[in-house]
């Protein structure tokens, strides 16, 4: 496919879009409290998505939607549905080999972005709900649970649903583990979190809301914050066959060849938008170039840990690099 096919013509049509659980209290005012589950002892803002836990320290990648239904012990038993149109990609039902518990993962292409919704620590998993299998917006794909592999249990009381919107970073995430880490285990492939970049479950619902069901999810994530910007010396990115729109054209690059890419990169890994450059754009010969950092928004998201500033200067973390090295595999 060559670059001027990356144009966002083709992809005009906005994808509908629908709350997991009956539990639509994040649209009232006032509501989140009957929406979200917190943490332990903490409020239901620590079951927002963002740097909610640990001070602000430590990242919750989804949302932690609060049970409207329980049997006469007290368990959960709302339904869950699929957010949109897709396909079923993933299921763990063995609760011990994830802190997500029973978990179901569904891959949508949604206007030209493939879009993975999560949905973990389900008490049951629809019997015979296997990877393949077509599934519609609203269909229910599981039960409500608290199924967990933590040391801390959740609760009765804290029941809920944990739910994602996430970018697939690299579909040989598998491959590029076992030759970069050593033997550590991996028991989901490529739906191993650390290759799954999450962005705000809530902002897209709260759209989708606002718009009949509808959202640009293209449009969606170039109008979320950037952190940094980095510079990739490499003649394609697998995401991009995999997420079209989120290329933005270059005609320089077009008409002399590509020779890298700029990546926009939310705090916590989400590529918003790919700009291909030529090899006359690449000021510097490294593979990788960090090109600027959002420092306001470093500052009010720490627990991104991708970037740090040391006296003047900007780096990569350890984590950034394994980021850009599982981007680029």
């Amino acid at each position: 496919m060559g670059l001027a096919s990356f144009g966002s013509g083709s992809f005009a049509q906005a994808s509908t879009v629908q709350f997991p659980t009956a539990n639509r209290a994040l649209l009232e005012a006032g509501g989140e409290e009957r929406f979200y589950v917190g943490t332990s002892g903490k409020p239901w803002t620590s079951g927002q998505f963002g740097c909610v836990r640990s001070g602000g320290g430590q990242l919750h990648e989804g949302l932690d939607i609060k049970c409207l239904q329980r049997d006469k012990r007290g368990e959960p038993i709302d339904p869950v549905s699929a957010t949109a149109d897709g396909v079923v990609a993933y299921v763990n039902t063995k609760p011990g080999l994830s802190n997500y518990g029973n978990y179901v993962v569904i891959r949508h292409q949604l206007d030209g972005v493939e879009v993975f919704s999560l949905y973990a620590h389900l008490s049951a998993v629809r019997p015979g709900l296997k990877p393949g299998d077509p599934v519609r917006g609203g269909e229910r794909i599981a039960t409500m649970g608290r199924t967990s592999n933590t040391h801390q249990k959740i609760t009765k009381d804290r029941a809920h649903c944990h739910f994602e919107f996430d970018l697939m970073l690299n579909e040989r995430f598998a491959q590029w583990h076992d030759a970069k880490k050593n033997g550590e285990r991996n028991d989901h492939g490529n739906f191993n979190g650390h290759n799954l970049a999450g962005f705000d479950p809530a902002a897209v619902l709260k759209e989708a809301a606002a718009h009949g069901g509808a959202v640009d999810f293209a449009a969606h994530l170039q109008s979320r914050p950037e952190m940094f910007r980095v510079a990739i010396r490499a003649k394609s990115l697998s995401i991009l066959r995999r997420s079209p729109r989120l290329l933005q054209r270059n005609p320089l690059a077009e008409r002399d060849g590509v020779a890298g890419y700029e990546v926009a990169v939310s705090f916590n890994g989400v590529p918003l938008r790919i700009i291909p450059r030529s090899a006359a754009e690449l000021k510097s010969p490294a593979k990788v170039t960090l090109l600027g950092v959002n420092e306001a928004e470093w500052r009010s998201h720490p627990c991104g840990k991708l970037v740090f500033k040391r006296g003047q200067a900007w780096t990569l973390l350890a984590r950034g690099q394994d980021w850009v090295e599982l981007l680029t595999y």
